[in-house]
């Protein structure tokens, strides 16, 4: 009989230790080391590579047949682009999100509109009844939608080899124990055991199986590491639980982009699609206010028209502040760096606050040219016309730099009613201007912007 022994493992990375440690020497953290039940393998019963038959033999890549099989579309739009194109046979999804987010809001979703597939639930956290109020919710009345309550993960197998599920839901892989483990439910161990499982299922049978995960205080995933790397694609569903907009946002895909957004907006009935995102990141004012800046940024192959808003002051408390929201604050640094030197703006002593509406992260180097006229604009308290917006990069001598995908960003900004667009001037060699409704404005330098904007 094999022996049983315990270890120490990290809850953040999942080094095991055979006794406690204060700080993982892996990681880092401190006090991460739980005590677990783990089986020592006998090595009477361990099989020496030499007596394992050769079940497959290695092959030429060019013996290999590909066939790209179809993916399964769903009614949701913003999914079936995060998972660039629809859900793959055989792979296996985690969604994580913090606790009242919408995770198993949105997966319900997904599982009650998959009408022509047999979708089985199982439900590690909620009864039966809860899901039931949730659905009644949703109006929706789905007959291919089954719900199975339990966490131990050799009774979900044998009710799955009765069912046969086409889809596959499990809320929360937290929750799910296996019986080869000892440990408790959630632990290190008991994490890596059940995805391994999963994983094992989603391969052999070709059937896709979303992972509902939670995440730790630091916004990660709770569990080991490895749970990501075992995994073929990581969505993260993030937003405020004080406003109403969600954004499910790719961290990993093997197989499509991991630039992809979806996003969403929460009401009593469920998650709402929210086709053109661009009208919710842009406020609507009555009176035209200084500081307001319209930049156009790309999130994959999606062009998305945020508003940039800054407030330029006096500092009245000694050293002058620098914040930004949604913005790298070095970057602002260097912006505000380029603005002193090659504008001759005095921004050296003012606090500097810029933000950018609806809570996004913004990474795309094509909304310089809007941050800097939002900076410009509170700081001479002047208003930008609310019919412009900017596509262009800065350079540290002032220049205004081409970015990619132009014709995306200024149809965009068409589609949505904009007059201008400010973009670089060797954006404009290759674009064809005369069957655009909106006006594209090319200019070199900062200084050409100023003049046109502020005279």
């Amino acid at each position: 009989m094999a022996k049983v022994k315990t270890a120490y493992f990290c809850q953040e990375c999942g080094y095991n230790s055979p006794k406690w440690v204060g700080r993982c020497p892996s990681c880092g953290e401190w006090n991460t080391f739980v005590q677990e039940v783990i089986e020592k393998e006998d090595k009477k019963t361990t099989v020496s590579w030499k007596s394992v038959s050769l079940v497959s033999r290695p092959k030429a890549i060019a013996e290999i047949e590909y066939e790209d099989e179809p993916r399964i579309l769903t009614l949701d739009e913003e999914l079936n682009r995060v998972l660039g194109g629809g859900i793959v046979q055989g792979s296996l999804i985690l969604i994580g999100g913090e606790p009242g987010i919408g995770k198993s809001t949105l997966m319900l979703q997904i599982a009650l509109t998959l009408s022509e597939k047999r979708v089985l639930y199982v439900s590690g956290e909620e009864s039966e009844q809860q899901i039931k109020m949730r659905a009644e919710r949703m109006s929706s009345k789905s007959s291919n939608c089954f719900i199975l309550t339990e966490t131990q993960t050799s009774s979900i197998f044998r009710q799955i080899e009765d069912f046969k599920p086409d889809v596959l839901v499990v809320d929360s892989i937290q929750t799910m124990q296996s019986a080869y483990i000892e440990s408790g439910a959630g632990s290190v161990s008991q994490v890596r055991e059940c995805t391994a499982e999963f994983m094992k299922y989603a391969k052999e049978t070709g059937v896709p199986v979303f992972l509902i995960g939670h995440i730790t205080k630091d916004g990660s995933l709770a569990g080991p590491k490895v749970l990501e790397h075992m995994v073929d694609t990581v969505l993260q569903f993030e937003g405020d639980r004080h406003t109403t907009y969600r954004i499910l946002r790719t961290i990993k895909n093997r197989f499509g982009s991991t630039s992809e957004l979806g996003i969403y907006e929460m009401h009593g009935s469920g998650l709402r699609q929210v086709s053109n995102p661009s009208e919710i990141l842009i406020s609507q004012r009555d009176e035209p206010v200084s500081g307001i800046a319209i930049g156009s940024m790309m999130e994959g192959n999606r062009p998305l028209l945020i508003e940039i808003q800054s407030l330029v002051s006096v500092a009245n408390y000694g050293t002058p502040q620098r914040s930004s929201t949604g913005f790298d604050a070095k970057r602002l640094q260097m912006l505000l760096a380029v603005l002193e030197k090659r504008g001759g703006f005095r921004l050296g002593v003012q606090d500097v606050f810029l933000n950018v509406a609806g809570g996004l992260r913004v990474e795309d180097p094509a909304i310089d040219l809007s941050v800097i006229s939002s900076l410009v604009s509170s700081y001479e308290d002047r208003f930008i016309p609310p019919s412009v917006c900017f596509a262009a990069e800065v350079g540290l001598g002032g220049e205004v730099r081409a970015v990619n995908r132009i014709e995306s960003r200024v149809s965009e900004a068409e589609k949505l009613g904009f007059k201008k667009i400010y973009i670089s001037k060797y954006n404009s060699k290759g674009l064809d201007t005369g069957r655009l409704k909106i006006e594209v404005a090319p200019v070199a330098h900062l200084d050409q912007l100023f003049m046109e904007l502020f005279r």
